[in-house]
């Protein structure tokens, strides 16, 4: 391999051989050929070329290119080469080449001509870079940076189906996640849940139990089908033989792999061949019937379809039934093969996703709806007291899944005896409610055949006691006596016994007296006899029942507290029941930390309440029973509300009220919450039950009375209503007198 002809014999002659050995030492293997014209024999190679391309010199000198041609894996390659030797254009291509024992690499291939003095091409060089191990790594962080593409694309689908699985008290929640996914990720996606049967669900069905209900859809064990006269087992068994006599029987054992993803028997997906034929009775029929209905309308109906189980913490749920990849796979899935993967992958992650969420959302529904059924129990139905004006309030914190251990009472133990109980529970769960619910039907069972305070707790010590309740409790008990002939005409009186819970308050004049007399251990931990206290009650005076919530803080203590409900109670103006209530709840209650309780009782005093100045809030509100005795319950109330604030036409504001709580009474459902406010235009009212259904106009009933309420209100209020997290609210503002 000595100097070739036409490289540089301008230059000295040691320049050319010191030229030579530098290309024969680099480490870049490098060729000369000679010219077209005459086959481009190979003239020169250096050593780093025989390394590595495993020919030795003799083996490739004098002999034509074609001899590396046969090294290259693709003969394209071949062409390109040939295409820029007839250009007589420089080249630089990356091709894939073998070596001579077998071994592949990939080769950066340079390939330039050189000229002569009249210009023509007199040679080719040719420099050979083996880029094997940088390909390799290209390579390696192109499939890293598609495989990270891919886990976006999963995340991202993920992630918008998780936002939409946080909200499945929507109706349509099941539908928006198969939206997201149809289309993009499937050609078509659809939920099934297994309640009571399969059924194709774009919500979830909240009333459900946890895990769901869950049936079978009749899947036949090897035995024996009774099938009706003239009955073909095509009918039941796709079988084409027509099946005789007068109670033919069928041995059967068709497998339903629908039904063993649903029975958890295998993990699943599974894939439904939609062309085929199952049993009628199976998991698999039904669902294939119910998809060739819904799929009917797409422009391309899938042939099969992959069944993948929802599973909730017990049990399988229900069904994620999705089609085919589309024709173009997802953006940032990579190849069809890498892109049904990923989608499989995502299916699954969806699928337990949407189980544990759907098993969540009825779990909490559940609860709630045992907290409210509690909190129904807690709330006394009251009737009005004739001579006292008494208002009640309960709030549950709202921390606690609206359940607490908080609750009172107003009864009409004889016509001249009226019992106030007011009580707390340790705790905000479901068993404190439930001790609750004990003490309160004792306590009201001793109050009714006892009446005088000390025994009536004297009793309810001892059966506490015996029955063991795991939660302590403190409570006041109260008995208030009408007017006889050895009292004054408008005085009353009051005896009362505390077990371990906060004095009552009483309000007179500006001045507040705390009723902690009889006080004495908590229920249950009673080991003497109980005393009782009394006083005597004028027109005007106030009795203020609480409980802790209303005055406890973690910042200070509850001496500190009540205190502050004393100097509170001192500030307050108002005339009636609840506006006394609803002062103390503005001033004391705005960030309460536990449930609260609040009875208030006042005696009426007509002749200084009329000429009194009254700055409390101008709102009022009740929680009444849905039952007809709400509805004049509603109307005294807001007689003495408009009394209190001054208002001289109450008929119509009452005539409303009346009409709205009548309705709801009637259409709803739950207890009603009404709320009164002066808006300074007009008094407004607010009537909300737990029916979601609107209210409507009508003409009346034929034939029967009543369906002109709502008729009634356009006359009197402009009105309207609003859907609530529990059922629906209608309102209505009384227009000015003088329109």
């Amino acid at each position: 391999m000595g100097s070739s002809p036409g490289l540089g014999t301008d230059l000295p002659a040691h320049v050319q051989e010191l030229c030579t050995r530098a290309m024969d030492a680099t480490g870049v293997a490098m060729f000369v050929t000679g010219p077209r014209s005459a086959e481009m024999p190979i003239v020169w190679v250096n050593r780093a070329f025989e390394r590595q391309t495993g020919f030795t010199a003799a083996e490739v000198l004098g002999r034509s290119p074609q001899v590396l041609e046969s090294l290259l894996a693709n003969p394209v390659d071949a062409q390109q080469l040939r295409a820029a030797v007839a250009d007589e254009r420089e080249l630089t291509y990356t091709v894939r080449t073998f070596r001579r024992d077998g071994v592949a690499v990939w080769t950066q291939l340079s390939l330039a001509p050189l000229t002569g003095p009249d210009g023509t091409v007199t040679h080719w060089v040719g420099a050979q870079v083996d880029v094997s191990e940088h390909l390799d790594r290209y390579a390696a962080q192109v499939a890293s940076l598609a495989l990270e593409r891919r886990e976006r694309a999963v995340l991202d689908v993920v992630s918008r189906s998780s936002d939409l699985l946080a909200d499945l008290d929507q109706p349509y929640a099941l539908r928006d996640i198969t939206a997201l996914l149809a289309g993009y990720v499937v050609d078509w996606a659809g939920f099934y849940l297994n309640d009571d049967g399969l059924r194709y669900a774009e919500g979830v069905d909240t009333a459900a139990p946890p895990s769901g209900r869950g049936q079978r859809h009749g899947r036949y064990t090897p035995g024996v089908l009774p099938l009706a006269p003239g009955v073909h087992a095509t009918d039941a068994l796709g079988d084409s033989a027509s099946v005789t006599g007068s109670v033919p029987r069928v041995r059967v054992d068709v497998p339903d792999r629908v039904q063993d993803v649903l029975d958890g028997r295998i993990e699943g997906p599974v894939t439904l061949d939609l062309s085929a034929t199952y049993p009628q009775w199976s998991a698999s029929g039904w669902l294939q019937r119910d998809l060739h209905h819904r799929l009917s309308g797409l422009p391309r109906r899938p042939g099969s379809v992959t069944v993948s189980a929802v599973p909730g913490r017990r049990r399988i749920l229900g069904l994620l039934v999705t089609g085919d990849l589309p024709d173009t796979p997802p953006q940032g899935f990579g190849t069809d093969a890498e892109a049904r993967e990923g989608v499989r992958t995502l299916l699954q992650v969806i699928a337990r996703r949407a189980g544990t969420a759907i098993d969540n959302v009825r779990l909490y529904a559940r609860e709630h709806r045992l907290a409210e059924t509690l909190q129904r129990a807690m709330l006394p139905e009251q009737a009005d007291v004739t001579g006292l004006d008494v208002w009640t309030y309960y709030a549950p914190n709202s921390e606690h899944a609206q359940v607490g251990g908080d609750w009172y009472d107003v009864l009409q133990i004889a016509p001249d005896v009226v019992g106030l109980v007011i009580g707390d529970v340790v705790g905000h769960d479901v068993e404190a409610a439930a001790a609750m619910g004990q003490l309160r039907s004792v306590v009201r069972s001793y109050a009714y055949e006892l009446t005088t305070p000390g025994p009536v707790l004297e009793r309810v010590d001892q059966l506490v006691q015996g029955m063991r309740i795991p939660r302590s409790a403190s409570l006041v008990y109260a008995a208030l006596t009408q007017p006889d002939a050895a009292q004054p005409e408008d005085t009353w009186r009051i005896e009362y016994s505390r077990a371990g819970h906060l004095p009552p308050l009483l309000l007179r004049d500006g001045t507040v007296t705390q009723l902690d007399d009889a006080g004495g251990a908590l229920v249950g931990f009673g080991g003497r006899s109980r005393s009782t206290g009394v006083a005597t009650l004028l027109p005007g005076d106030t009795l203020v029942f609480y409980t802790d919530g209303l005055i406890e803080r973690r910042d200070r203590a509850l001496r500190v507290g009540l205190e502050a409900l004393v100097a509170a109670s001192e500030a307050v103006t108002a005339v009636d029941a609840a506006g006394v209530g609803e002062e103390l709840l503005s001033r004391l209650a705005d960030a309460p930390e536990d449930d609260v309780a609040l009875v208030v009782v006042r005696i009426p005093d007509p002749q200084r309440d009329a000429s009194a100045v009254v700055l409390s809030p101008r709102s009022r509100r009740w929680l009444l029973p849905s039952e007809p005795a709400s509805i004049g319950r509603a109307r005294h109330a807001v007689v003495r509300t408009c009394q209190a604030w001054g208002v001289r036409e109450s008929a119509n504001a009452e005539l409303v009220v009346s009409e709205l709580v009548a309705n709801g009474v009637l259409h709803g459902w739950g207890h009603l919450a009404l709320r009164l406010f002066d808006t300074g235009d007009g008094i407004r009212v607010e009537v909300e039950d737990s029916n979601p259904a609107p209210p409507v106009p009508t003409d009346g009933h034929p034939n029967r009375m009543g369906g002109f309420g709502m008729q009634i209100v356009e006359r009197l209020a402009d009105w309207g209503w609003r859907p609530t997290a529990s059922g629906k609210l209608v309102w209505a503002t009384l227009r000015p007198s003088g329109r």
